[in-house]
């Protein structure tokens, strides 16, 4: 298969690309001092680093990003009202917690669709829409020198997970539409969001953490 991008897919991935911007440039606004220059940055890689990962692993390219502009204007797009309406948010961590929810739901299940649609198998298909959903946070978070939520969150790749295997298997069940779609990513959304909520992580080694490794030859 071609993997051409389908209507309903493309007004999915660019709902994620928007919600993604919208979420890094807010995060560079609150954690950064940048100025609008580095605000854009972050909300574009945010946005479209994840489908360009996605893209390049699947050897379709140039990426979409490339090849259709709309993502680059509507990542932009996401970015500038960030930079120019975030002052008149009193309280960032809603909002910033409810569009990276909505970007990491919809781009594992556009990620998974994707996949499927270039001939991959079912479990490659959940891992490249795990990636998709959670690329272009983790360039985020490496370029604001954090630690990628991928690596201390436990509920933002499980989610990713979650939804994208539905996906799959209503893809497999031949069930996948724009209805399945849709609940396979609220699905995503709403463990994302209670687990940011209640502070869920998945488990994690016993004993002490963060201590420093011992020098070199003990």
């Amino acid at each position: 298969m071609s993997g051409e991008t389908s209507p309903a897919l493309l007004i999915l991935d660019l709902t994620g690309t928007f919600a993604f911007a919208l979420n890094g440039a807010l995060i560079a606004v609150r954690t950064a001092r940048v100025d609008i220059v580095g605000v854009i940055t972050l909300g574009m890689i945010t946005a479209i680093g994840g489908g360009i990962i996605r893209d390049i692993l699947l050897n379709g390219l140039p990426p979409a990003t490339f090849q259709d502009w709309r993502y680059l204007a509507v990542a932009a797009a996401g970015a500038l009202i960030a930079f120019a309406f975030a002052h008149l948010l009193d309280r960032l961590s809603l909002p910033i917690m409810i569009l990276d929810a909505i970007g990491l739901s919809v781009f594992a299940i556009t990620g998974a669709t994707k996949a499927l649609g270039f001939g991959l198998g079912p479990a490659q298909a959940v891992i490249l829409g795990t990636i998709t959903a959670v690329g272009g946070g983790t360039l985020r978070d490496a370029l604001l020198g954090r630690i990628p939520s991928i690596m201390s969150d436990g509920l933002y790749a499980i989610p990713a997970l979650v939804g994208a295997s539905i996906a799959v298997v209503a893809s497999l069940l031949g069930l996948l539409g724009p209805v399945t779609a849709i609940s396979a990513a609220t699905v995503c959304f709403l463990i994302r969001v209670v687990g940011m909520h209640f502070n869920l992580n998945a488990p994690r080694p016993p004993g002490p953490r963060g201590r420093a490794e011992p020098p070199a030859g003990d």
